[in-house]
């Protein structure tokens, strides 16, 4: 038995409430069972509303396993907890009062449930601790229906999840898109190895002098490898000769402040994702495009999209993967998987946020653009493929992991859509 189970209870009144008393054979005729408080601290329902022993009462419950929990809790210290009017519990052990030494009502739960709900709770959540997926073995019983209308509502979740670090960094840079997405873009460009290094080093540059080099190709490289400390080292090439004195010079005109706290892996990467690589990618899109923001937002067409991410790196980086040494000539384009990664973690959440900014509802066209993208390749949409589960596309799987990490890893089934379905099943 878990707290979370009582408050679903109480606040689904999956119980026997015609004929409800309390521990002290009061009788309770309930109202409103209140609004649950999923959030702030205090009591877990607010504003109910019910007749206790003829006296209309309105205020709010307490939900415990024992109700000498309050005191556990140190609910009798805290004054938000003086206007509670009923205290739920699953068993009564200890009688509960208030400040003002009153005694506060209490309704045994145990009492008032169903066998047949208890059965199918503990069917649940038996041993959920032995299964990483809880409903795992129930999965199957569930209707499609229920799982693609949850599937939708879970990516729009992970999409308010990811919009919060938009909205800091443009708290940050005072309303600067552009910045806003070249940081973002910078982060995922990094994917996770590197993410943090890559925006550390996007967050020391203003995004204004990138503007005003926006057509150099070389000072676009200039400053990003020089920003990340891949310039200090004394070379015989040319080339790296030129960003370096380039970067002398931008570094004076703009009063640069290299980032030294960066660390940039290439330890068990593949040399396509070595961080000079994805830098020099990201320069050669900022030179390629000096509008692209605003192209991006623009944009509601799928292939058009993947035409602004059609880019390659400059010609010094065909043979190489590092400064150092150089390698079998090869194109250094975007491929279509990365991109996909940037769509799905970049582009589409910066667009959900931005025109919800200008005051637009952009879930359709979101939709549209999500399903057109391939489903992500991972041992969860995996795990989930193999419990029968259609993931057909990225919409899916970004809604899969956003089960995975927020609900399955957490045990919080019933916040869940699909274990409450299983829970009301007859």
């Amino acid at each position: 038995m878990n707290e979370d189970f009582l408050q679903y209870l109480w606040k689904y009144k999956k119980f026997k409430f015609s004929n409800l008393k309390t521990v002290h054979l009061e009788e309770v005729v309930l109202q409103n069972v209140g609004t649950h408080n999923t959030e702030n601290s205090g009591p877990d329902f607010f504003n109910a509303q019910m007749i206790i022993n003829n006296q209309k009462w309105a205020g709010n419950v307490e939900v415990h396993i024992k109700s000498s929990d309050w005191y556990l809790h140190n609910h009798e210290n805290d004054d938000t907890y003086d206007n509670v009017i009923l205290h739920v519990v699953w068993e009564d052990d200890v009688e509960v009062y208030r400040k003002d030494n009153t005694l506060i009502p209490t309704v045994e739960l145990k009492d008032y449930i169903d066998k047949t709900t208890l059965e199918k709770y503990q069917k649940l959540f038996g041993d959920v601790d032995q299964k990483s997926i809880p409903c795992e073995n129930e999965l199957a019983e569930v209707s499609s229906f229920v799982i693609s209308n949850w599937q939708e509502r879970l990516y729009f979740e992970r999409l308010e999840q990811k919009s919060r670090l938009i909205l800091k960094l443009l708290k940050d840079s005072a309303n600067d898109w552009d910045s806003v997405f070249f940081q973002l873009l910078a982060k995922n460009f990094g994917l996770k190895v590197n993410g943090e290094a890559f925006i550390s080093l996007a967050k020391s540059i203003d995004f204004s002098i990138l503007r005003k080099c926006s057509k150099n190709h070389t000072q676009i490289e200039a400053i990003l490898f020089g920003q990340a400390g891949f310039l200090d080292h004394e070379s015989e090439i040319e080339y790296v000769k030129k960003l370096q004195n380039e970067y002398a010079f931008l570094k004076h005109k703009f009063q640069l402040e290299p980032n030294n706290a960066l660390h940039f892996e290439f330890f068990r990467l593949r040399p396509p994702n070595f961080p000079t690589i994805r830098m020099a990618q990201l320069a050669s899109l900022y030179a390629k495009n000096q509008k692209l923001f605003g192209d991006i937002t623009a944009t509601t067409n799928i292939s058009e999209l993947y035409r602004l991410f059609d880019i390659e790196t400059s010609d010094f980086w065909q043979n190489r993967y590092t400064f150092e040494k150089e390698s079998t000539p090869r194109k250094k384009r975007l491929t279509k998987s990365f991109i996909d990664l940037i769509l799905i973690n970049t582009i589409l959440p910066i667009k959900f946020v931005y025109a919800r900014y200008l005051g637009k509802n952009p879930e359709d066209e979101l939709l549209e653009l999500i399903s057109q993208l391939p489903k992500e390749k991972n041992s969860i949409i995996d795990r989930f493929s193999t419990l029968g589960l259609s993931i057909d596309n990225a919409m899916h799987s970004q809604a899969m992991i956003q089960l995975k990490s927020t609900y399955c890893e957490k045990k919080a089934c019933l916040k869940c859509a699909i274990g409450n379905y299983l829970l009301n099943q007859d």
